[in-house]
This record gives structure tokens, C-alpha cells and sequence, in this order.
């Protein structure tokens, strides 16, 4: 009962941030900052991540347990925001294109969709050989916490194409926000995963996962109809 009352109420409170966001100016600001913030908080997926983080740490202290969590969430925020700001120059190292990553993030980002409606980890994020190795180690914050269950190539992905979407300072400074705002999530969920857990339940964690994945796979598509757009393949439609 517990699981449904939360998940309610995680329900209500995405209603009324819809409601604030609807009372806004419909700006280019708030747009892309909402497709930043979702598009790598749903690829980093703390939620998804409770039970392997509960399974590494089982035995350990609140104390250990909480610097597992920091460490996880840190790596995950020196990860994505040093593809962040060397992401034009990955591009211009390897010739590669922006429709050209759109289109191969789009999958990536497919695949893992596809995977969480299914209110599974994808093995792109989280593999079981990494899922034993970290239950093995004294500390695994770093590896394979950080990266790859949590920075793993479909964030990445997802942080580069912002990046090359981006042409303005403040768009940059979006992206490095939602990094910095979904790493400082990731340790609260981490951290508390035991509270959380026993809050959703593991019901209410699919409903949470497969909701991701919904959103995450419409995401995709997007992005598989941007780089299409950008080679010219599908006529770009005009706002009215």
C-alpha cells in the first residue's frame, strides 16, 4: 500500500511542476532546460540503480554506505561534465557530425528505453559480471557505481548531443546544471535507498522505471527525427 501512496503522490507532484511550467512564458529558456534536466536524469536513473547499490553495500555501515554514495554521485558528475565541456572538441577530433550523433544517441538511448519498460537495467548501463565485481570490492563508489551504472554511454550520449545542440553560453550552463542537480539527486536516492526503497517499493520503482522508459524512448525518437532533419532527409517544420 505504501508503494501506491508514493507513487501517487511522486504522481501529483509531476502534475503540479507541469501545471508551474504550463504558467510560464513559453521560452526557449525553460524548453531546454526541462529537456536537459529529463533527458539526463532519466538516462542516469538513480532509481533503477537502488537495488544493485543495496546489493554492493549489504554488510556495510551507514557511514561507508554514505561515502559510497558521494563517491558515485561524483564520479558521475566529473564524468558527464568533462563530456560536457570537451564535447565540441570530441567532434571536431573525430570529424563526427551532430545529425550524425543524434541519430547514434537516438539508439542508444532506444535501447535502454526499451529495456526499462521492461522495469529492467540495460546492460549498456549495468552489466551482472560489474553487478558481482562491485559486491566484491571493498569500495565500489567509483567502479562500477559512477561509471558505468550511472554515467554510462546512454548519459553520455545524451549530454553530448545537448552539447553540440547547444549555440548560446546559457545553454551551457543548463546542461552543467542539470548534471550538477541530477548528481546531487543521484546521492539522496543513494544514500537514502533503504528509506526509498521501503517508501515505493519494489512496485513503485518499476512504475517509476517504466515511466522513465516511456518518456526516454519518446526522447529517442526525438532525437532520431532531429538528426534526420539536420541531413535534410525530413522536411523541418516551421512553428506556427
Amino acid at each position: 500500500m505504501s508503494a501506491h501512496f508514493g507513487v501517487l503522490a511522486i504522481a501529483a507532484q509531476l502534475v503540479e511542476t507541469g501545471k508551474t511550467l504550463m504558467g510560464l512564458p513559453h521560452s526557449n529558456y525553460v524548453r531546454f532546460s526541462v529537456l536537459a534536466l529529463s533527458s539526463i536524469f532519466f538516462l542516469v536513473d538513480p532509481f533503477a540503480a537502488i537495488p544493485t547499490f543495496i546489493a554492493i553495500t549489504a554488510g556495510a555501515d551507514a557511514r561507508r554506505r554514505r561515502r559510497m554514495a558521494m563517491r558515485g554521485a561524483l564520479t558521475c558528475f566529473i564524468v558527464l561534465t568533462s563530456f560536457a565541456i570537451a564535447g565540441r572538441t570530441i567532434f571536431h577530433m573525430f570529424g563526427i557530425t551532430l545529425p550524425a550523433f543524434e541519430i547514434a544517441g537516438g539508439l542508444i538511448l532506444l535501447l535502454i528505453g526499451i529495456d526499462m519498460l521492461e522495469a529492467k537495467r540495460s546492460p549498456t548501463q549495468e552489466s551482472s559480471d560489474e553487478a558481482e565485481e562491485g559486491a566484491a570490492k571493498d569500495d565500489a563508489g567509483i567502479v562500477p557505481l559512477g561509471i558505468p551504472m550511472l554515467s554510462g554511454p546512454g548519459a553520455i550520449s545524451s549530454v553530448m548531443v545537448l552539447v553540440g545542440q547547444a549555440q548560446k553560453m546559457w545553454e551551457m550552463v543548463a546542461i552543467l546544471g542539470a548534471i550538477a542537480v541530477t548528481a546531487t539527486a543521484s546521492y539522496g536516492i543513494l544514500n537514502g535507498a533503504d528509506h526509498v526503497r521501503k517508501v515505493l517499493g519494489e512496485t513503485g520503482i518499476r512504475i517509476l522505471v517504466r515511466i522513465m522508459g516511456l518518456l526516454l524512448v519518446a526522447l529517442a525518437v526525438q532525437f532520431f527525427v532531429n538528426g534526420l532533419t539536420d541531413l535534410g532527409v525530413i522536411a523541418k517544420q516551421i512553428p506556427s
